[in-house]
């Protein structure tokens, strides 16, 4: 680890975000038959903005107007890939939105290009390429075009835009008032849209409290703060290409544990992913490799 460059660490920080994050879509789903999205959501939200109001108290080297600014459009940006992506699972099949949403690592190099003139290199392109077509294969999706497929689409664009924003706000800011600020915006939208829906009150069975426990303090507190770290010293088109990982860790997960069913295909998907994500961070490498033998 000593000869790990800042880079290389947060690379690899990343990698085990998006491990972790496929490891909370069990528990979640769990929680869902019995709870709504958006009281989910609050209750996640809602924990991680009060324990991270107490890091923040601690750790913040000031309060600034900037921090709170950012962390505002951070948390509107959020929560809106969560609306799209919860109205989208109303009006189409899981499969084709899970793969949609993730062509998010597709349009961030093209997004930080067109908004922060970042340079796009043709390994990210290539490996995200790759991940997205391993991704179509583990998903199963079967494509058509209609509301659902547009608002997963929304949902990929929002979830683009959240860490392209992201990568760039970090380094202009106070860290832990960001993340408080990302957090508290979400709860307080998320108990909107709960409210409208109907309640904001979660039935509390077993497996509530089990993906609270997770999806708070493991997939929230941890994962998104590290994310935050991570994108100061890596690039946003990186980041969202590692995120490709994360239905690789949730189908390994939902195989051993749930004893779900994974095809050949799906698992030939799962490596093809796993391969673009190498490809984008070595593909220089290996080709410099090639080109001298």
């Amino acid at each position: 680890m000593r000869n790990l460059t800042a880079q290389n660490k947060a690379d690899i920080a990343l990698i085990v975000v998006a491990i972790v994050w496929g490891a909370t879509f069990l528990p979640m789903a769990n929680a869902l038959k019995t709870n709504s999205v958006f009281v989910m959501l609050f209750c996640r939200f809602f924990i991680s903005a009060i324990f991270m109001s107490f890091v923040a108290l601690k750790f913040a080297k000031k309060f600034d107007k900037k921090s709170v600014i950012y962390g505002l459009i951070l948390g509107i940006v959020l929560f809106s890939s969560f609306v799209a992506q919860t109205y989208a699972l109303k009006l189409t099949f899981s499969s084709s939105v899970a793969f949609i949403t993730g062509l998010e690592c597709v349009i961030v190099p093209f997004m930080t290009a067109l908004i922060f003139k970042n340079k796009i290199t043709i390994f990210a392109i290539f490996g995200a390429l790759i991940a997205i077509f391993g991704l179509w294969l583990l998903s199963g999706a079967t494509l058509a075009l209609g509301a659902g497929e547009a608002l997963a689409l929304l949902c990929a664009i929002f979830y683009a835009l959240y860490t392209s924003l992201n990568g760039h706000f970090v380094r202009k800011c106070e860290l832990y008032l960001l993340v408080f600020v990302v957090f508290l915006t979400v709860s307080l939208l998320s108990f909107v849209f709960a409210f409208i829906e109907g309640s904001v009150v979660p039935n509390y069975d077993r497996e509530f409290f089990i993906a609270i426990f997770i999806t708070a303090f493991i997939g929230t507190i941890f994962c998104y703060f590290v994310q935050t770290i991570a994108q100061k010293y890596t690039t946003a088109s990186k980041a969202a290409l590692f995120f490709c990982l994360e239905p690789v860790s949730a189908g390994l997960i939902g195989y051993f544990i749930a004893g779900e069913i994974l095809s050949i295909w799906q698992i030939f998907g799962a490596a093809l992913i796993i391969f673009g994500v190498i490809f984008s961070e070595f593909g220089k490498q290996i080709c410099s490799k090639f080109s001298h033998l």
